[in-house]
C-alpha cells in the first residue's frame, strides 16, 4: 500500500484536492490488491493440496487421508480422481482470482 501511495497518479489526486478517504478508497486500495490476490490463489493451491499431510498426521476423514491411504494400497483410479479433483479446485480458485482482476483493473479485461 505505501508503494502505491507513492505515485504519480495519486499525487494527481491530491492536487486536485480529493480526500485522502477517497483517494484511498476508489484509487489505492484497487491497485494495492492486486499482488494480495495473487498470494492468496497460489497459497489456495497450498492449502488445498496440503490437506493431505494434515489429514494423513492427525487421522482426521477427508480426501487427504482418503489419498494418503490409496498411496499405500497403490490404489491408481481412486488416485487419479482425487488428483483430477484437487486439480478441478485450483482451477476455480485460479479462475475466481482472474475474475477479481477483471473487477479492480479494468486493463486485464478479455476480448
Amino acid at each position: 500500500m505505501l508503494n502505491v501511495l507513492d505515485q504519480e497518479y495519486i499525487r494527481t489526486a491530491r492536487a486536485k484536492g480529493l480526500g485522502e478517504w477517497y483517494i484511498i478508497r476508489r484509487h489505492a486500495l484497487k491497485n494495492a490488491m492486486l499482488p494480495i490476490i495473487t498470494l492468496v490463489a497460489l497459497i489456495a493451491g497450498l492449502v488445498i493440496t496440503g490437506t493431505i499431510f494434515v489429514e494423513t498426521v492427525f487421522a482426521y476423514p477427508g480426501v487427504g487421508l482418503l489419498v494418503s491411504d490409496a498411496i499405500s494400497a497403490h490404489d491408481y483410479p481412486l488416485l487419479q480422481g482425487a488428483f483430477l479433483f484437487f486439480a478441478f479446485a485450483i482451477l476455480a480458485v485460479n479462475f475466481i482470482a482472474d475474475r477479481i482482476y477483471e473487477l479492480l483493473d479494468p486493463r486485464v479485461k478479455e476480448e
